[in-house]
């Protein structure tokens, strides 16, 4: 059976003749909830009645997660850039918790003759959830499409990519202007009524301190991605990073603070306007329709705050091209392309961003 330290490294030279977007599935339809979310939950202790409230956030639009639409249309993009750019490999996806499953996508890759692919997962940071369970994924979906199974190359982190910095700053750009144009404080661009709002996905905290080789990487880059997002779309405004979409039993700690506990506090420190802009995401998925676009501005408005939430990347062309960089950059010895400091590496050590004790 393979391992998450069997998989391929970076020292391996063959060239992939696939390409895997990997990620995380949703529910596309109201008898698909449920089983959804018991799939994403499996092991963790969540109690039946969390589930069943946040089914209603699905519910709410339908029982349908948008992710799925926006993996078609990423892929898509992916495919015409590639075309556009002479990359000639098929393409697949799969995904984590929902059809199309990973098992299901690299068994069809065997029997169409794939031997190794590279993939590319919609998260670009680095802890249990957001990184070594995919690679723990890829294991168990080669374990069980047996020995003929493709071998799978995971792409490195971007957090710090132009790819990704430069859309999402773009989007606080786009959301300031939304808010000036409803005549709100951010017609002063560098009044301290402004605040720029990060956020992120909330994770047990022992799960944030066991993130990368040394603890604490899923913070880091974070921040790192804030800051230069920040500094390059309203390097006048105070920031803060926040979190999101907590699940999981109540006794134990999570990141925080939430972002609604946090437009509290910022009402009370006489803010007036507030961007929010969800770096850890890279489209406009179910944690932000609902978590930011329902939940957070309805709390927004009833502190009588301004609210302007920014885009993800999504489909962005910089995003996409991104991908086929990434690719480049670890078989043709590309450089590679970062705005930030932060270590990042190909392939992951052996203990790295265990899951939460």
């Amino acid at each position: 059976m393979w391992t998450v330290d069997s998989m391929p490294s970076a020292r391996d030279s063959a060239r992939p003749d696939a390409f895997l977007l990997l990620s995380f599935g949703g529910p596309e339809g109201p008898d698909d909830v449920m089983p959804f979310l018991h799939s994403v939950t499996r092991g963790r202790g969540v109690p039946e009645a969390r589930l069943a409230e946040v089914a209603e956030h699905y519910h709410h639009f339908g029982g349908v997660s948008p992710i799925n639409e926006q993996n078609r249309q990423l892929l898509a993009a992916i495919r015409a850039d590639f075309a556009a750019n002479g990359v000639d490999l098929p393409l697949y996806w799969g995904n984590r918790n929902w059809r199309p499953m990973l098992a299901d996508t690299l068994a069809q890759m065997r029997d169409d003759g794939v031997r190794r692919a590279v993939a590319f997962v919609t998260s670009g940071y680095g802890s249990y959830s957001s990184c070594r369970q995919y690679r723990e994924d890829i294991a168990a979906a080669r374990a069980a499409v047996g020995p003929d199974a493709p071998l799978v190359d995971k792409l490195r982190h971007y957090h710090d990519h132009p790819g990704y910095v430069l859309p999402l700053a773009d989007g606080v750009r786009a959301a300031l202007s939304t808010l000036e144009n409803d005549g709100g404080a951010a017609t002063r661009r560098t009044s301290p009524e402004v605040r720029l709002v990060f956020t992120a996905h909330s994770l047990p905290v022992s799960m944030a301190r066991n993130a990368g080789p040394t603890g604490g990487r899923y913070e880091a880059q974070l921040r790192e991605t804030a800051r230069l997002v920040a500094a390059a779309a309203a390097p006048d405004l105070e920031w803060d990073l926040v979190w999101q979409s907590r699940s999981g039993p109540a006794h134990v700690p999570w990141l925080e603070p939430d972002i609604n506990d946090h437009l509290a506090a910022l009402a009370t420190a006489r803010v007036t306007d507030v961007v929010v802009s969800p770096i850890g995401f890279t489209s406009d998925h179910l944690e932000v329709v609902w978590d930011l676009d329902t939940e957070a501005a309805a709390t927004a408005a009833k502190l009588g705050l301004g609210f302007a939430r920014a885009a993800t990347p999504g489909t962005d062309p910089r995003f996409v091209a991104m991908v086929r960089e990434l690719i480049s950059e670890r078989y043709d010895g590309a450089p590679q392309r970062r705005l930030g400091t932060l270590p990042v590496w190909d392939t992951c050590p052996e203990d790295c961003c265990l899951g939460a004790s």
